[in-house]
């Protein structure tokens, strides 16, 4: 990742539209010969994966990161990843992927009965606080038009990512008060709060809706699915590592040596006030140097 690519750090009106709302559009996200590449790995994978029993239905496969080398270099994009940076600081990994087609459907083949949900499931069931904590931070990039209603768009409710519960029948057919559909052209991503309560919809729009979304944590959340990407780890640069989960050790997600984060090492030589600050804007936490740690034992 250029140094250039911190022009494309959260501005302070996009942080405040951010923390509102609990999203954020980035427009012209991918560049044009990015964005080609990847519109032929969705097609080749959903050629691949497809199968009659799918019909016309939402397709959506999970580890896609090791499809395709356009894939790996989605993950630092500059263009939208200094955003997620400034939300979640610099101890992240990618802990999920995947890519969704939808094509533009019969109605009464395609079942839209999805219930509105936060993301991460049990966790929302186990992790007792109110609001729940953030956690993760998604990011969807947008490769077909999805400019209008009833193209497939993500619905959500704008402002959500504040509260525990959300009013709505479960039949499948109603919305909630306040739900928008999220409109984006070919290229836009949509930078999307884990919180935000949000569902899938129809496609109507006589083309396939094509979606590829990286799902970034901290790096002491497990996975959400395989990740099977060590066997390219030879072939990327430190930060792509740590991105994608290298580390020396169990613990080093707790209590990262220099080598297991390089993307603060790379922070400290090109942005130092983010190298230093907690994503909640404290300071790191982490002793002078020759100082020491105290000592857990026996405070559980």
């Amino acid at each position: 990742m250029d140094a250039s690519a911190l022009s494309h750090l959260l501005t302070s009106a996009e942080r405040e539209a951010f923390e509102q709302a609990g999203y954020l559009v980035v427009k012209n996200a991918i560049e044009s010969n990015l964005h080609r590449r990847l519109i032929e790995v969705v097609d080749r994978v959903d050629s691949r994966e497809r199968r009659p029993e799918h019909g016309n239905r939402l397709l959506s496969v999970t580890d896609v990161i090791q499809e395709d080398e356009a894939m790996v270099e989605l993950i630092d994009n500059p263009r939208v990843f200094p955003k997620l940076l400034s939300i979640l600081g610099w101890n992240i990994y990618l802990y999920h992927s995947h890519l969704d087609i939808t094509p533009s459907e019969n109605t009464e083949d395609q079942p839209w009965n999805v219930a509105w949900h936060q993301d991460s499931m049990r966790v929302n069931d186990e992790i007792e606080s109110n609001p729940r904590p953030r956690l993760s931070v998604k990011i969807g990039y947008y490769l077909t038009d999805v400019s209008a209603p009833e193209h497939g768009n993500t619905l959500v409710v704008p402002g959500s990512h504040r509260i525990n519960s959300l009013e709505c029948p479960d039949d499948g057919v109603s919305n909630p008060d306040g739900a928008i559909p999220l409109c984006l052209h070919p290229g836009d991503a949509v930078i999307l709060d884990r919180r935000v309560w949000h569902t899938r919809s129809p496609n109507r729009a006589g083309s396939s809706r094509k979606v590829i979304w990286y799902g970034y944590s901290y790096r002491w959340m497990r996975p959400k699915d395989e990740m099977t990407v060590a066997h390219l780890y030879n072939q990327l640069s430190p930060v792509q590592r740590q991105i994608l989960g290298d580390a020396t050790s169990a613990n080093s997600v707790y209590d990262p040596r220099p080598e297991d984060t390089p993307l603060k090492a790379w922070l400290e030589k090109h942005a130092p006030h983010l190298a230093t600050a907690s994503p909640h804007g404290t300071s790191d936490a982490r002793p002078p140097a020759g100082g020491k740690r105290g000592s857990n034992i026996g405070r559980n």
